[in-house]
């Protein structure tokens, strides 16, 4: 009789996959992580690139790595340490086991840890594991290599494509280890590679053979566990990338103005995903176009938006530097566009694949002149979606460009996203010009809101021109009269200012709280997280945070005012807290502040919180 297997319930778990940048650590994570959304589960995940090209096999700098974070309730971040780590090698094995808790399962590849592989890792001796510290009764030391070799034996494919498949064993041993359904994976498998049948039978006899492992060999390391659903909420899920909700988002926004959705680009990481989405999808309207610069991508978004189209560029920080003369061109023009800024470290090249939020002051000040632009910022990986869509309904019904912040975090990391209905949003409504103004019509003429009419070529007798030069109010010829320069700069202003944003939501303890915490964007969940465990433990957190930044929600004033210590806390020097500062009389938080290219931990956040209460205390 076969041995009975206990199953024991968790109400969440962490799993990192580790090994090199062409180990598929990336692909075996989106689809554990597909297998989760799938059957109801929160997730939240973070890839964490090397920012190496291609650095040699087995070397330290090479590790990639992809954390996903399942849970029965609500989870707000990948986690800040691992239950589970797969290390393919000896180098993903030594760089990344400080993601791991104490008594983490380890799983690793026994067939990469020969010596030549221990040397390229820099261990002193043969004893891996004793040298590191770690219990050999907690690491499940598997053959991969050898085993996906055998497994695949007689399919005729070369070596190198054998190798390929070894993620899938690794993928397959911990859909066992947590109970999955491995139809799931199989159908994602056949959908990837639907050009290459062979490839993806392949990847699954591979997955079925690591999930036969784990159940043949009922490794005393492992138990096999389930995460289960506690409140389900009917509807359809996917597991989806900020970058792919971002690119939904604008199609989406497109669809409900009635517009061809036009994305000038240039390729760079972390934003170059969005590139590729919308470049997908030509049956919806989406024109996308690879310029061969930034500027010439903003640029060539800008004519777009004059012709009529919901225009998008899109870039990280370093494009932001040269898109500014262009961005400035729609400010005068008072033009819709998006600007989509994935932030990433910095300054010059910087961390092209690890994350940071430093671009907040280049966004609203980063430009000649006076220069009013909203500025917004994307929670989560599934916000990014509505966080799209909004910015390109603020464009368009205000005729301004509008900043979309997202991080390298959120826009790689990913989550369970409900599919959205179309009818639930709110309509955008562009402000185009009406037809009893013809004849009478000049091209910066205002509705009742100061929103410049909106007159698309092509209609007979709206024929006109814009240009950088600065314009007279009245009848659109280029003036340099000071009155009337001052009167433009003043009506550009009036009219961001005058844009309606949602008032600033206060969690937790939002009516007498003993510390607020305020953050903007990819920092969410982090922040959010640290507050449940603070309030867990009995003290009193509020949680006020900024997804619309520029204008600020009309009641910040009165929320940041309220409560008896406030802290800041940003991936940057500070720059939120300035922002606040400048644009709240008397406001002078305290500050938390991480430039590491890395995530927030909520250890070290929650650490520093308990502090400034008890320091409030004395």
């Amino acid at each position: 009789m076969a041995e009975q297997i206990e199953i024991k319930e968790l109400t969440d778990v962490v799993v990192r996959f580790s090994g090199d940048s062409g180990d598929g650590m990336q692909l075996a994570g989106n689809i554990f992580s597909t297998v989760s959304a799938t059957v109801g589960n929160s997730i939240s995940t973070f890839p964490d690139y090397p920012a190496d090209i291609r650095a040699p096999q087995g070397s330290l700098t090479g590790v990639s790595g992809f954390q996903v974070h399942i849970g029965a309730e609500t989870v707000y971040t990948p986690g800040d340490k691992c239950d589970v780590l797969v290390a393919m090698n000896a180098a993903a094995l030594k760089t990344q086991y400080r993601y791991a808790k104490p008594g983490a399962a380890i799983i690793i590849d026994t067939d990469s840890f020969g010596a030549a592989d221990l040397k390229k890792a820099e261990f002193a001796t043969a004893d891996y594991l004793g040298e590191m510290g770690i219990d050999p009764d907690r690491v499940i030391a598997c053959p991969i290599t050898q085993m996906v070799k055998d497994c695949l034996a007689d399919t005729g494919m070369d070596v190198k494509s054998i190798m390929k498949c070894r993620n899938m064993f690794a993928l397959g041993l911990v859909c066992w280890l947590f109970d999955r359904d491995l139809n799931v994976a199989f159908n994602f498998l056949r959908e990837k590679f639907a050009k290459k049948p062979a490839v993806a039978e392949a990847n699954i006899r591979v997955v079925q053979a690591g999930y036969d492992y784990g159940h043949n060999t009922h490794s005393s390391v492992a138990n096999v566990y389930r995460v289960e659903t506690k409140h389900k909420v009917p509807g359809r899920y996917m597991d989806i990338t900020g970058n792919k909700a971002t690119a939904y988002g604008f199609i989406a926004a497109a669809e409900k103005a009635g517009l061809q959705l036009y994305l000038g680009s240039y390729p760079i990481t972390p934003a170059t995903d969005v590139l590729h989405e919308l470049s997908k999808h030509k049956s919806l309207g989406v024109k996308t176009v690879q310029c061969e610069d930034e500027i010439s991508g903003c640029a060539s978004a800008v004519g777009a938006s004059f012709a009529g189209a919901l225009a998008v560029t899109s870039t990280s920080g370093p494009g932001i530097c040269l898109k500014s003369e262009a961005m400035n061109l729609a400010v005068i023009m008072e033009l819709p566009l998006v600007v989509l800024d994935v932030q990433r470290g910095g300054p010059a090249t910087g961390l092209p694949t690890k994350s940071e939020q430093t671009d907040l002051l280049q966004v609203l000040f980063g430009r000649n002149g006076e220069s009013p632009m909203p500025v917004m910022a994307a929670t989560s990986p599934t916000d990014c979606f509505d966080a799209a869509y909004m910015a390109a309904k603020t464009a368009l019904e205000h005729m301004t460009p509008v900043v979309l912040l997202t991080d390298a975090f959120v826009a790689n990391g990913s989550g369970a996203l409900k599919l959205p209905n179309l009818e639930d949003y709110p309509d955008i409504r562009p402000p185009y010009v009406p037809e009893e103004l013809r004849g009478t019509w000049t091209p910066y003429m205002r509705n009742s809101e100061g929103v410049r009419y909106w007159a698309v070529p092509g209609r007979e007798g709206f024929a006109h021109i814009l240009g950088g030069l600065e314009k007279d109010a009245q009848t659109g010829a280029i003036s340099t009269n000071p009155e009337n320069h001052h009167l433009m700069t003043t009506l550009r202003q009036q009219k961001i200012d005058r844009i309606p944003v949602p008032d600033l939501d206060v969690l937790g303890d939002a009516d007498d709280a003993d510390l607020l915490i305020v953050g903007f964007g990819g920092t969410f969940g982090h922040l959010h997280a640290a507050m449940d465990e603070l309030r867990t433990q009995g003290h009193r957190v509020a949680l006020a945070h900024f997804k619309y930044i520029n204008p600020l929600p009309a009641n910040t004033a009165d929320v940041l005012r309220k409560y008896p210590r406030v802290v800041v806390a940003e991936q940057n020097m500070g720059q939120l807290a300035a922002w606040l500062r400048m644009k709240v009389d008397g406001f002078v938080p305290l500050q938390y502040n991480e430039v590491k290219g890395q995530p927030f931990e909520v250890a070290s956040l929650t650490a520093h919180f308990l502090q400034v209460l008890n320091e409030g205390k004395n």
